[in-house]
């Protein structure tokens, strides 16, 4: 039984998700509900182990659909070990990615049948959706530019594929937002992190009101 809040963050390499997350923590704390943070693919051990074979930058031969099982497989075990005992217990959940990047990447991305992957997703999680996905967008070439200018980010396998196939990735977001906008909802990352932290906490606001 689901009690918890689940957040997800999604968008385009480079913009910024994992350093908006950090900035969230002590406002998200402070609902005293209890609180995670955790990501995807990874999360727990096994997880980890599948993140590694899917973005290690030699893994060049991978087909499109065993990367897409790949994920859909670390989801199901991260989820079940993870995140659903985190929700029965009434926490809230901040995770970066989830069930909309396997939408963009693998459906827009590498032109695999949405559908299909909307029924995996739905297999692997037993339906269970976001409270609220924030989004953050921000022009795909701007966006590798800042990976390029990071030191400290790892570059993984999918930050080294053209920038048409990030292109379409970022084109299927906007077909989310067009699709779910009540849970799917759009930041400007394009703008300073303190700007965008800033919309980011007045949209958790909006949607679930101020810590008591």
């Amino acid at each position: 039984m689901k009690n918890g809040i689940l957040i997800s963050l999604e968008g385009p390499e480079g913009a910024g998700k994992s350093s908006v997350l950090e900035a969230l923590l002590p406002f998200l704390k402070n609902y005293g509900t209890g609180l995670i943070t955790t990501r995807e693919p990874g999360g727990v051990q096994i997880a980890e182990a599948i993140r590694e074979v899917i973005l290690k930058p030699s893994h060049t031969a991978m087909d499109a659909k065993t990367e897409l099982l790949l994920y859909i497989a670390s989801r199901r075990q991260h989820l079940a070990e993870r995140v659903l005992p985190a929700m029965e217990q009434g926490k809230i959940v901040l995770m970066d990615r989830f069930i909309d990047s396997s939408v963009a990447y693998q459906g827009y991305g590498r032109g695999l049948d949405v559908a299909d992957i909307e029924w995996l997703n739905q297999f692997a999680t037993d339906g269970l959706k976001p409270d609220l996905t924030l989004y953050f967008d921000i022009d795909v070439e701007e966006g590798l530019a800042r990976i390029a200018r990071s030191e400290s980010r790892e570059v993984n396998r999918l930050d080294l594929e053209g920038l048409d196939l990030h292109q379409r990735v970022r084109q299927g977001y906007l077909a989310i937002l067009d699709k779910e906008p009540e849970r799917f909802v759009k930041v400007d990352a394009s703008q300073p992190l303190d700007k965008v932290v800033a919309d980011s906490l007045a949209i958790i606001q909006e949607r679930f009101g101020n810590p008591s």
